[in-house]
């Protein structure tokens, strides 16, 4: 069944027994964002707090904390379907002649039922409209996660743009700090698409009219956080992620923008790339407090929301948490797409210890003297994948998802002062820690594939030891007489 919007998820989940109802009141200020910490950490259930202390509306954490919340929300355990969904797409050709169209006809309509239906002018979120004075977000309640964070964050909105000249629209999830009843502080880092499209804004003198979405279909919200392929619409990645079924939108009151119909909350407004304050410090998913930079000012126009909406929410800190397992599952959408472009690719990790953004794993077929090396810097000229601080390259026999089996690679196929390779000056993730230099940094490359005589591999190469198949089958059919 597709999910519709966040409370049916919520249903969902409860008749899974994947959500726990907390009925004791609980503080938005730090005491909730310590619950879920030590719930998530421990493996547990999503978690609705029903008794917000000084709030009429619920908060809904750790919705997206397990695999099977995650197969729950996108309705399906075949994640690799999405990608290649999009690489289809890419194959599609323009047929000639009526039987060609008729023949592609199927196809077609399968890539057109994905597109976001027209914009309505109303829908779920449009139920309760607040509009200036009234428009504010303190009716809303925004969590505070760690005690030297600069305040209350906004962890889970994703904020909607579309860029200037084309009308592409985005959706990304960026932190949001809380200034004041109509204020907040945008943290869209150099290298997102919102911050580009800040930047064109202030090179004309603009604010960019903006919309901070909490909430909606499962599918909405794995669009905002997923590195979609620049210049694909998120709208229509989102209906691709719901299995081609394109999502509905309705339109903003006070800026041109259309908006997630089922979005619990939508708050309209502009981000002013001038106007710039000091955001952070902020605990963040690295494990450590990010420092105080310059980011720009939102400003609130208009909110809507459903009659009886829900915060979600999400807490981050020193991995594991919530995230690793949105991030699995980005990891196996958006292999069918790396292999598009790099056809040796078996499979890709990036475990979740690692932050995302800090190492990679492949694994490749080789077939040529250097291919490794190849795979590594096409993988740094993919996207977000140029902010990739660490890249280990495995031959196909290797599984990137089991660590001790890369740590074997690497230990024996790999010759430090050969097979690394290292990039200095390179882009690097805003929120690095070890960097020298805020998004500017250096990355390494491990070749941890067999070495051959064309590489300058001197030695005969060593035969892996293995069971025998006689032996192999021998011992499986005596199994259960061996009693262990």
């Amino acid at each position: 069944m597709t999910i519709d919007g966040l409370g049916q998820f919520v249903d969902a989940l409860e008749k899974q027994g994947e959500l726990k109802r907390v009925s004791a009141q609980v503080d938005a200020d730090l005491e909730v964002a310590e619950i879920l910490r030590r719930i998530t950490y421990d493996n547990g259930p999503a978690v609705l707090f029903e008794n917000v202390k000084g709030y009429d509306m619920p908060i809904l954490g750790n919705a997206f904390g397990s695999e099977k919340r995650m197969s729950i929300a996108l309705n399906t355990t075949d994640y690799a379907a999405i990608g290649r969904r999009i690489a289809d797409m890419t194959k599609i050709k323009i047929p000639s002649g009526l039987l060609g169209k008729l023949k592609s006809l199927p196809e077609l309509s399968k890539m057109a039922s994905a597109f976001p239906k027209e914009p309505e002018e109303s829908g779920p979120v449009t139920a309760i409209v607040r509009t200036g004075k009234n428009a504010s977000f303190d009716d809303i309640p925004v969590t505070k996660s760690w005690s030297h964070d600069a305040g209350r964050f906004i962890t889970f909105g994703m904020l909607a743009t579309r860029h200037p000249d084309t009308g592409v629209r985005n959706l990304g999830v960026y932190r949001m700090q809380i200034i004041d009843k109509a204020r907040c502080i945008i943290h869209w880092q150099k290298h997102k698409r919102g911050a580009s499209h800040g930047d064109i804004s202030k090179q004309r003198g603009q604010k960019i009219p903006a919309a901070i979405v909490i909430g909606g279909e499962p599918a909405t919200i794995f669009s905002a956080v997923a590195p979609v392929p620049e210049g694909m619409d998120k709208y229509l990645f989102a209906g691709i992620a719901r299995s081609g079924e394109g999502i509905k939108t309705v339109r903003c009151r006070t800026i041109d923008l259309d908006v997630p119909a089922n979005a619990e909350i939508v708050i309209e407004g502009h981000v002013d790339p001038s106007d710039t304050r000091d955001e952070g410090p902020f605990g963040d998913h690295t494990g450590y407090y990010t420092p105080i930079e310059q980011y720009p000012t939102f400003t609130i126009s208009n909110v809507m929301m459903r009659k009886k909406p829900i915060y979600l929410t999400t807490v981050v800190g020193k991995p594991i948490l919530e995230d690793a397992y949105i991030g699995k599952v980005i990891e196996q959408s958006f292999l069918p797409l790396i292999q598009m472009f790099h056809p040796e690719v078996v499979d890709f990790a990036m475990p979740p210890a690692g932050w995302f953004q800090g190492l990679a794993i492949t694994s490749i077929k080789k077939r040529y003297p250097g291919q490794a090396k190849k795979v590594m810097m096409g993988l740094w000229g993919m996207g977000q994948l140029s902010l990739t601080k660490m890249v280990i390259v495995v031959d196909e026999d290797v599984n990137v998802h089991d660590i001790n089996q890369v740590i074997w690679a690497i230990t024996t196929r790999a010759d430090p002062a050969h097979d690394t390779t290292i990039i200095r000056d390179a882009p690097t993730d805003t929120l690095d820690p070890a960097s020298r230099m805020v998004n500017l940094g250096s990355k390494m490359g491990i070749d941890a594939t067999q070495k051959t005589a064309e590489e300058g591999y001197a030695r005969e190469v060593q035969r892996p030891v293995k069971t025998d198949d006689a032996t192999r089958d021998m011992v499986d059919a005596r199994w259960d007489e061996y009693q262990l």
